[in-house]
This record gives C-alpha cells, sequence and structure tokens, in this order.
C-alpha cells in the first residue's frame, strides 16, 4: 500500500535532495570528492549553511557562495574539457579530468614536471580565475597528461585559448577566447 509507513519508496525524493546538497562536484552520490582541502572547504560551507535558518541573510550568503564555487569549478572543468577535446581526446576527456580518491600518481618523477606545468598554467594564462587556488584534482590530470606525452601541447593550446591579460585589458572580439 503507498499509504503505509512500509514503503520503501516513501522517502525516495527526501534522499535525492539530501544527495544533491552533499555533492560537492555535479556528480550524483559521488563520495570521493571530500579528500582535498578545496573539497573540504566547500563541505563544510554546506554544512554550516544548513545548520543556519533559510530565511536568514547569513544563509543567503552562505547560498551564494556555495554556488558560486561550484559555477567557478564547471567552468575550469569546462576550460579543461574543451582543450582536451581539441587535442584529440575526445572520448578520453571525461576520464582524464575524472579524480577520485583512488586517482594515484602514474610516476612520482613526474611529479615535480606536473606541478611546475600546473603553477604555469596558473600564472601564464587564464584557464584559472584569478582569485582560484590551485587544485590537487588538476594535478592528477597534469601527471596523466605527462604519461601520455601531451602536457606540452596542452599547456600551448591552453596559452592560446586563455592568454593572459593584464587586468583590465579586454580582448577585442577576433582574438576572444570562449567564454564559459
Amino acid at each position: 500500500p503507498l499509504c503505509s509507513n512500509n514503503n520503501p519508496y516513501a522517502s525516495f525524493g527526501a534522499t535525492l535532495a539530501r544527495d544533491e546538497e552533499q555533492n560537492l562536484w555535479s556528480t550524483p552520490h559521488d563520495v570521493t570528492h571530500t579528500e582535498a582541502d578545496d573539497d573540504r572547504v566547500l563541505y563544510n560551507m554546506i554544512v554550516v549553511r544548513n545548520q543556519l535558518d533559510k530565511d536568514s541573510e547569513e544563509w543567503q550568503k552562505l547560498n551564494y557562495d556555495i554556488y558560486t564555487l561550484r559555477q567557478t569549478r564547471k567552468e575550469v572543468r569546462s576550460r579543461w574539457k574543451h582543450i582536451l577535446e581539441d587535442l584529440g581526446f575526445q572520448k578520453e576527456a571525461d576520464s582524464l579530468l575524472s579524480v577520485t580518491k583512488l586517482s594515484i600518481i602514474s610516476d612520482s618523477q613526474n611529479m615535480s614536471k606536473a606541478r611546475d606545468i600546473l603553477l604555469r598554467l596558473s600564472e601564464e594564462t587564464n584557464i584559472f580565475p584569478t582569485s582560484w587556488e590551485l587544485s590537487e584534482r588538476y594535478l592528477f590530470v597534469v601527471d596523466r597528461l605527462i604519461a601520455l606525452d601531451a602536457a606540452d601541447e596542452f599547456f600551448k593550446m591552453a596559452s592560446v585559448m586563455y592568454p593572459k591579460r593584464p587586468s583590465g585589458e579586454r580582448a577585442d572580439d577576433s582574438q576572444k577566447a570562449p567564454q564559459f
């Protein structure tokens, strides 16, 4: 009977809503993203927001900050995916960008090279927003690109598609890289 308390599906919608609240990266039911520092920051923001009254100004501010952080992450991931697809990794882009707590660095000797490339990407391109703190997640992605011998090409493509501009300077429409 649908009206009894024995209905196994009665809380299905509530479970989905709860799962979505804990979803840090837009992949439903993904519990692997609470390991990195930036994931913990977002998770802590969600926990604090959920303890506040929904009508309060603090709740609204935290909700906006959570939304903004999630959108920024989506934009960065989209930029990386776009470059990977342009390099010929159309079918592999999602798996190259997929990082979980089970992900490992393929070769420990590549670690310093991966850090250097990631740092150069942040300093010499606009692939990351100005206020972005480098995410450990992209260190794994760069390591994979090194293993595929595509890291240098990725950097060159990122430099062309998302060139670093001094603050306040805008590209004209003919030079403008796609904005996400």
